[in-house]
């Protein structure tokens, strides 16, 4: 008996052995945490939440510091104080990331999937008094800037930019091309689009920066502005465009929304390395999970782990 029970410990201790001795699936490679950035708008911080619960799903430990969105291009990201961060826009952000791909110290991951758009915008109702738009020049027009003017503003119409560290060049847009507003910028993305929930429900007038992919051109009836169409020389050099003597006489921007990485991210933590190369989203998922947020009172926290759970298959297949 004690032979029996001698050899049951010994074929216990064995398989113990060999379980510990094998290979451990997405073995976790360092228990440092894996930093990934907020920011000051909804879609980016779901992003945030879905990649980081995936991750810890894989064992990792996470932590989400709240980042400046341009500085943490060539400064958090670059000394390794962050480790990835999903949304840099190209049409905000272009200027930032080429000054971090020069560094060496980050990485591209790849697009996130939905193309970006942000532009001057304004609810369809406001075409009655601006009868000239979508064209920008129907602007110019001492009567219809009036018609976007608040008292703060009168005569001048009102724009309502987004934060300022989401810069845009709205304030420069304007004296480049002569328009008779006044830039007011959001203290958030929340209070920006609260602004345009009020103004929309009274028919007020309101004129602001509107991005996509976003649940608001969904919601509401509106259009963008027609400005002259972006390119590279319209930022750079004054005598390109409408306005010989100064630059940003054009549009914003269009284009693609990136993932970066510290560049030691890869080396690190290889399996949340891959996954995040490889986590894409779509528009309409993003938009339909920003609406649930914003409108609906979810927290980001709740959609995103809907997110992990709904689509497990996905994101286990990112990290094999």
């Amino acid at each position: 008996m004690k032979k029996l029970r001698f050899a049951g410990a010994l074929s216990a201790l064995a398989v113990s052995a060999a379980l510990c001795l094998a290979p451990a699936a997405h073995a976790v490679e360092s228990s440092d945490p894996i930093k990934i950035a907020q920011f000051d708008w909804t879609s980016v911080n779901i992003n945030a939440r879905i990649l980081g619960g995936i991750l810890e799903k894989l064992g990792y430990t996470v932590e989400y510091p709240t980042a400046d969105y341009l500085s943490s291009l060539t400064t958090g990201l670059t000394n390794g104080d962050l480790t990835v961060a999903l949304e840099y826009w190209d049409t905000t952000a272009g200027e930032a990331m080429k000054a971090s791909d020069q560094t060496g110290q980050t990485e591209r991951l790849g697009s996130l999937g939905p193309k970006a758009k942000e532009e001057w915008w304004y609810p369809l109702y406001m075409k009655e008094k601006c009868p000239g738009l979508p064209n920008w020049e129907a602007l110019k027009d001492p009567k219809c800037a009036e018609a976007f003017s608040t008292a703060e503003t009168a005569p001048k119409g009102r724009y309502v930019g987004g934060p300022v560290t989401w810069e845009g060049f709205d304030d420069e847009r304007v004296e480049a091309l002569g328009l008779p507003f006044t830039v007011i910028h959001a203290g958030t993305d929340a209070a920006m689009f609260a602004e345009l929930d009020s103004a929309y429900q009274r028919k007020a007038p309101v004129m602001l920066w509107i991005y996509s992919p976003h649940w608001a051109p969904a919601k509401y009836e509106g259009e963008w502005v027609e400005f002259p169409e972006y390119t590279p020389e319209c930022y750079t050099d004054p005598k390109w465009g409408i306005n010989p003597d100064k630059a940003y006489d054009c549009g914003k921007p269009h284009g693609d929304i990136w993932k970066y990485s510290w560049a030691g991210m890869k080396d690190k933590w290889p399996i949340a390395y891959k996954v995040a190369k490889a986590y894409q989203i779509s528009a309409d998922e993003l938009n339909k999970l920003s609406g649930e947020v914003d409108l609906e009172g979810k927290t980001i926290e709740e959609v995103a782990s809907k997110w992990v759970e709904d689509n497990e298959a996905k994101w286990k297949a990112w990290a094999e």
